[in-house]
């Protein structure tokens, strides 16, 4: 972003539609990348945090409705594997061990998780992006 006019105690920033573009896209791809390689799915969690309330407030409603949709899938596959470990010995059993297990658990939120992120990946990629020129307040 980067400061263009202002008064002496409001300011206008630019955000580029490029950026607005990237911020509707980037917790999809965080996900997606986090969903892949199971070990940074704890990183993103924490990470994903702090995305969810950076873009949260975002000027462009359209940038918080992909953010708050790609956050409600996450957060509900994050939220099913403590169900996951709860019911860990009978769904061995059922599994067949708990490798096969954890290979299903993983299988089933990849599937969650990959085909939707793509489809609001190529669904925002696909937008007319503008650029906004927003008021911000100074502060000295």
């Amino acid at each position: 972003m980067s400061e263009i006019t202002g008064r002496a105690d409001k300011a206008h920033t630019r955000i580029s539609a490029r950026q607005c573009r990237f911020a509707s896209q980037i917790f999809n791809i965080a996900s997606m990348v986090a969903i892949t390689f199971p070990v940074l799915m704890i990183l993103w969690f924490g990470g994903s945090i702090f995305a969810y309330a950076a873009v949260g407030h975002h000027p462009d409603l359209r940038v918080r409705r992909y953010n708050r949709i790609a956050s409600y899938r996450f957060y509900g596959v994050t939220g099913a594997l403590p169900i996951v470990l709860i019911f860990s010995d009978v769904l061995q059993g059922w599994a067949g061990g708990r490798l096969n297990m954890w290979l299903w658990v993983w299988a089933l939120c990849a599937l969650a998780l990959i085909p939707w992120g793509l489809w609001d990946y190529v669904r925002s990629a696909r937008e007319e992006w503008r650029d906004l020129v927003v008021e911000v307040g100074r502060h000295d």
